[in-house]
């Protein structure tokens, strides 16, 4: 089948890129340039698509500025609008959109377990940027497109995303918690990831909110022992928050706080992390 995909350049989308390609099917990227002014040519990638996957997004672990704010959300909100408003263009739409979100959506905390029943939901920057990119996906199911949104953990794997962040420092003996370790660290390896996406591309059952995350969160603490462990590296040292926020801003909350969740909705189907 045809699949077209925003996103297609980055740790996630490369990966998907790769295994549905080897799986026989057609990937068509959504370049920048497609998401411009002119609609056309992002009507024509989408047309005759089966199933479009968005997973366009700037990186969030960067200072965040006034203006970066603004960058992280269009970079996903202003995208997917765009997407569902060609689609809505289209006399044949696709049959489904697969959207990204995050578990920033969720209240952080150490003693709460969300799971997609949740309402209590984050009142900060990303709680509301998650909330409006959750949002604009939905309006394609008034477009009588099948939507699927998935709330990604941290996701894991060789060759980018957040470990290839975290090797470097491990590697040399340098790694250690963030604070005191305690925050949760819901986490989902990238190819489960694939797979949840290849299973919600092929059932048509699968529809509204996922968490995509490993069904046993850990936290900073446990993270930081079982990396040295793999590594066979001492893990002695503690990143103090206030470094991070002097580096990061705003933004090092990402990195301070976590949420635990679990995919209670993907378990009911069955699907075997």
């Amino acid at each position: 089948m045809k699949i077209a995909m925003t996103g297609a350049t980055g740790f996630v989308g490369t990966y998907l890129r790769e295994k549905f390609a080897r799986a026989g099917h057609a990937v068509a990227p959504i370049s920048r340039t497609d998401l411009g002014d002119d609609a056309e040519g992002l009507r024509e990638i989408l047309r005759d698509a089966a199933a479009v996957v968005n997973l366009a997004g700037a990186p969030i672990i960067k200072k965040w500025t006034r203006q970066y704010k603004e960058e992280l959300y269009s970079s996903r909100v202003e995208t997917t609008k765009k997407v569902v408003g060609a689609m809505r263009s289209l006399g044949e739409r696709p049959g489904a959109l697969l959207s990204a979100s995050a578990i920033g959506i969720y209240a952080s905390g150490e003693t709460r377990t969300h799971t997609e029943k949740d309402n209590e939901l984050a009142s900060d920057f990303l709680g509301w940027l998650a909330r409006d990119w959750e949002q604009a996906a939905l309006e394609a199911e008034g477009l009588g497109v099948r939507t699927v949104v998935f709330r990604f953990g941290v996701v894991l794997g060789k060759g980018g995303g957040a470990l290839e962040a975290m090797l470097p420092p491990f590697k040399a003996g340098l790694g250690g918690t963030v604070g005191d370790g305690s925050q949760p660290f819901s986490w989902v390896h990238i190819d489960d990831l694939a797979r949840a996406f290849e299973a919600a591309i092929q059932d048509g059952s699968f529809r509204g909110i996922y968490n995509l995350t490993a069904p046993n969160p850990v936290t900073n603490k446990e993270l930081t022992r079982v990396l040295a462990r793999a590594l066979g590296r001492p893990a002695l040292l503690r990143v103090p928050t206030l470094v991070l926020k002097l580096q990061y801003g705003e933004g090092a909350q990402a990195l301070t706080k976590g949420q635990r969740v679990l995919p209670e909705r993907l378990i009911e189907k069955g699907f075997e992390f």
